[in-house]
């Protein structure tokens, strides 16, 4: 007896019904490319110099997948290890979005030094960043970007970015996991909101300070200490702090220990 074989143009199961929710609809399949990678970062431009900092912790969901993971690149310069480079890109959110912004815009500003026979400024890199952002729009760069250099003047230039190529000239700027805890922080020490000069009248007659850019060694004990309040309070920062300094002579890297639990 010949058998019969029975087309059905339903998917084959292994239960008698296909797969539903609980409002008795089908299941709706779908991917999603994107994974927040943790950890956070901050830059405050000064007189003379821009700090970025970022903490090294690499984490997905409660996982700790690495405890170091740079999260501060050197843009431009020569070679692979970019010797006499003068730019600093932070980045954090989705961390391998962040090595693929790193790369495209590394090789966009050697394109520009052997097209020209000069460095591009940190302005022209930073509009240059912001288009490239942009022309990713409609499947973003999962990331928080933070800029940072030395203007033509010699004065610290720090641009934040959003994951679509908005960006802003800032004194300091936090991104990442951690940034609600530190951004008040630096605005209250870096940008002196609510501050107000010593002795002033009380009311609306106070007068408000007026922030100016800070020397070095300030800054640098600001940004140690807005990583070692973070990660009293936020799993996702943790383990070392990376920290850039750009002046007119080039890039210093300091790495320091935070907390590992």
């Amino acid at each position: 007896m010949a058998a019969h074989v029975l087309h059905s143009e339903q998917p084959a199961f292994s239960f008698q019904q296909a797969p539903q929710t609980a409002a008795g609809q089908p299941t709706q399949h779908s991917f999603y490319p994107y994974t927040d990678n943790g950890g956070s970062t901050l830059g405050i431009s000064g007189d003379g110099f821009t700090i970025l900092a970022g903490d090294t912790r690499l984490t997905s969901g409660y996982n700790i997948l690495t405890r170091y993971a740079p999260k501060l690149f050197r843009i431009g310069g020569h070679g692979p290890e970019h010797e006499g480079s003068k730019i600093v890109l932070s980045v954090v959110g989705f961390a391998a979005d962040g090595r693929a912004l790193q790369e495209r815009l590394d090789t966009v500003c050697k394109m520009y030094q052997y097209q020209h026979g000069k460095e591009i400024s940190v302005h022209a890199c930073a509009q240059r960043l912001s288009h490239i952002l942009y022309n990713k729009r409609f499947f973003p760069y999962y990331v928080q970007a933070i800029l940072g250099g030395i203007d033509e003047e010699g004065q610290g230039a720090l641009y934040s970015y959003d994951p679509v190529g908005s960006y802003e000239r800032e004194y300091c700027r936090a991104a990442g996991a951690a940034s609600s805890l530190i951004m008040p922080f630096l605005d209250n020490q870096v940008n002196l909101k609510n501050m107000y000069e010593p002795g002033s009248v009380q009311g609306l007659e106070k007068k408000q300070l007026v922030p100016k850019p800070l020397d070095r060694q300030t800054t640098e004990q600001l940004v140690r200490d807005a990583f070692s309040s973070a990660v009293e309070r936020h799993i996702e920062v943790g383990d070392g702090l990376q920290m850039m300094v750009i002046t007119k002579n080039g890039i210093e890297e300091v790495y320091n220990p935070l907390k590992r639990d």
